[in-house]
């Protein structure tokens, strides 16, 4: 069995509340079933926009999460404001844009004017003695910046991984396998996430070093189904085989 860690995304309980404008589902009570079914951290993405989660929830979640909170946010003064207000235990910091359904790649940590943005956030996070995770394309170039920024942790966007065509995956593949290696070189902790599911998750649990995986949106659509207890037992079935 391996020990890589499982930290469930609630965001998609809160879409599904927001719908309605009504007070359920509470993504509050879903991570206290996740955590009860044997997650090992909740992640919540605070958005700009406040689509799904809302600050009550973030901050009802942390004086209520018994594991790991990782706060997914945009590297802005107003977010990480909150951050380091509330002092989850960890914040990935993620790119945005509103017109976007869901986050679509790395963070452009190339960009000079990113980076610059990124320097001082992460410094202002860390003292504040929060970890910080950056979401990054599996790039090299991407892993070795990141370890410039002093970022404690990498998460790799797995998401062209999991909508590659079959001529294009072994490609993918060979991308994350790479990034993990450098990282792992850099002695940087390696997360993953972004379109995992029970079938496509059993592909990258190799991954050098892998410790962590961000899961929210096929957990959530077999919750619906079979219930979240099961959904969560069912996800670290397969990624402990």
């Amino acid at each position: 069995m391996n020990n890589i860690r499982l930290h469930v995304n609630v965001d998609h309980i809160a879409t599904l509340r927001n719908q309605r404008n009504t007070k359920y589902p509470d993504p509050v009570q879903a991570a206290f079933i996740c955590e009860m079914a044997g997650a090992h951290g909740i992640t919540v993405h605070l958005r700009e926009d406040r689509r799904h989660i809302m600050d009550r929830d973030v901050e009802i979640l942390r004086k209520t999460i018994q594991t790991i909170m990782n706060l997914e946010m945009a590297a802005t003064d107003e977010m990480v404001g909150i951050a380091c207000t509330l002092h989850p235990d960890i914040v990935t910091l993620v790119p945005e844009k509103r017109e976007e359904k869901t986050t679509e790649g790395g963070l452009a940590v190339l960009n000079d004017n990113v980076r610059a943005s990124l320097k001082e956030n992460i410094k202002k996070l860390r003292d504040a003695g929060i970890k910080v995770s950056l979401f990054i394309d599996p790039e090299i170039d991407a892993v070795n910046i990141s370890k410039e920024l002093n970022a404690d942790i990498i998460e790799l966007h797995t998401g062209d991984y999991c909508n590659a065509a079959t001529c294009c995956f072994s490609q993918e593949l060979l991308r994350l396998e790479k990034a993990a290696n450098e990282a792992a070189k850099l002695k940087l902790t390696l997360a993953a996430g972004h379109g995992l599911d029970y079938v496509n998750v059993k592909g990258i649990l190799h991954l050098k070093d892998l410790k962590e995986l961000n899961i929210g949106h096929s957990i959530i659509s077999r919750a619906a189904i079979c219930g979240l207890e099961f959904a969560v037992k069912d996800m670290l079935e397969a990624i402990s085989e």
